[in-house]
């Protein structure tokens, strides 16, 4: 099954839409860390979303979604570049595993905005950004207008109209398998019409969330991409443009860690060793583990070859 995202464009009036399926991504983060069923189904909507959301990056750089909550899940991140490639982690409470296990459906605000303080934050990142500018971030609170949200869409429809004053519709599922989502966008103006479309048709914005809204999880799920759109879009004049593929991609490395350790500074460091015997690193997102021993200190401090100790996250245990 192809890792892919369709974007597309509706010829009668300033509105894009965008399909993505992901199977390899998402399976690439379940074999490296397991979450409990409510945390995998919400980083997986949260990853199917940030790869529509940043599809629309103006940029080479990276989007990077963050939940911070209140409730047994603590954070939630996913990290997509413009070229989609992707990954993600999550933490949460060991109450929360115990729950899942007994099969507990707990509600979406109660996992991430018990006490309503959790909050959104999208970041924006360029490859080219100069030193000394900080990235562009958007901040929101999992709260709307009607109280706490209900969903990982109402979430980034919140986000999206209230930071970036733009009117969105996301459907997103995911299960152990797959994750899905569908995004539909009206634009400001006239923008985005397709030259020579014809008259503006001022119902296309409402017309095609209706269509949307017939969407089940479990239709998501089930249905490939291009069925969906066949029997939501079938009478609609659309522009497709050209698929785009998502991976996962981790760039964690042991040269990172190690100059991670150099800004620690050798007495921090030492401090480990004494303690430990040896350092130990674990990749949050790959689960990636990165090694030192005194030995590797020692050369680490006094030379930049840091190549050594790495175990293989697909050898290890999870």
């Amino acid at each position: 099954m192809e890792d892919h995202l369709q974007k597309f464009m509706f010829s009668a009036a300033p509105v894009r839409g965008e399909i993505v399926s992901l199977h390899n991504t998402w399976r690439e983060v379940l074999t490296r860390r397991q979450y409990p069923a409510p945390v995998r189904d919400i980083l997986g909507e949260m990853m199917a979303a940030c790869a529509l959301l940043s599809a629309n990056l103006k940029f080479d750089g990276t989007l990077i979604m963050q939940i911070f909550g209140d409730g047994p899940i603590k954070m939630l991140v996913v990290q997509c570049s413009s070229s989609l490639a992707m990954r993600a982690t999550a933490k949460f409470s060991t109450e929360l595993e115990v729950e899942a296990a007994k099969g507990t459906q707990i509600p979406f605000a109660e996992l991430l905005n018990a006490s309503g303080h959790g909050r959104c934050v999208i970041t924006l990142d360029p490859q080219d950004r100069r030193p000394g500018h900080e990235p562009y971030q958007g901040i929101v609170p999992l709260n709307g207008e009607a109280g706490p949200l209900q969903s990982m869409a109402e979430v980034l429809e919140h986000y999206m109209r209230h930071s970036e004053q733009l009117d969105t519709r996301l459907w997103l599922a995911a299960n152990e398998d797959r994750a899905v989502g569908m995004l539909l966008q009206k634009l400001p103006g006239d923008g985005g019409i397709v030259p020579h479309a014809g008259e503006h048709d001022a119902d296309t914005w409402e017309r095609v969330c209706v269509l949307g809204s017939t969407l089940s999880q479990e239709e998501l799920l089930k249905e490939d991409p291009q069925t969906l759109f066949k029997r939501l879009f079938w009478q609609e004049n659309v522009q497709h443009f050209a698929p785009a593929s998502a991976h996962f991609a981790c760039s964690c490395s042991r040269e990172k860690v190690g100059s991670m350790l150099k800004m620690l500074g050798r007495e921090e460091v030492d401090s480990v060793l004494d303690e430990h015997g040896h350092i130990e690193i674990h990749c949050e997102y790959c689960n990636q583990r990165y090694e030192f021993d005194p030995v590797d200190v020692v050369q680490l401090f006094s030379a930049n070859d840091v190549t050594v100790g790495i175990t293989p996250a697909a050898s290890q245990r999870h």
